[in-house]
């Protein structure tokens, strides 16, 4: 029988924890929700395509200039497989099963490799980091691993929207 009670004990610690992280990541993504605001809508024509699409995996995004300070409005927090394609008018993230993300030209800032990005710790420059600006005037940045690394110098030697 007290097998049984440490058992059940247990079992509501487990379940008192998961409680408990939902409501930290629901609590997060309220106090986020004015600073994050509406993402750009993709465009019809995103313009002439610039890099061939690159495969590999969504990190999510945090608030510049913290690493770690992950999103939590919406999708934005959840990795997923992804694909990134480079236009002339910005950059199409489609992600599997979420919303795609578009990141105007205009809004990045910087494209750069990182060690990590999201709670996601890699070798050195492993993870392609894009820092762009929502409309609201927040500065985010957007965290992919590539499946092949070899295409990142093509990325971060890409004009951004202060250059342009």
């Amino acid at each position: 029988m007290e097998r049984w009670l440490w058992i059940a004990g247990l079992f509501a610690l487990f379940l008192l924890s998961l409680w408990g992280m939902y409501r930290a990541w629901t609590g997060r993504a309220r106090r986020q929700a004015d600073s994050i605001g509406a993402l750009p809508v993709v465009p019809a024509d995103c313009g002439a395509q610039l890099l061939e699409p690159t495969t590999g995996l969504y990190l999510g995004s945090t608030l510049a200039p913290s690493w770690i300070q992950r999103i939590t409005v919406g999708d934005l927090g959840f990795r997923a497989t992804a694909e990134m394609t480079r236009f002339e008018r910005g950059i199409l993230l489609q992600r599997d099963g979420s919303a795609p993300i578009w990141i105007p030209q205009e809004s990045i800032t910087a494209v750069r490799t990182e060690r990590g990005h999201a709670g996601k710790v890699m070798t050195e420059d492993g993870v392609l980091v894009i820092r762009w600006t929502l409309p609201t005037g927040t500065e985010v940045d957007t965290g992919f691993r590539g499946d092949d690394k070899a295409v990142y110098p093509a990325w971060t030697g890409v004009k951004t929207g202060d250059e342009a």
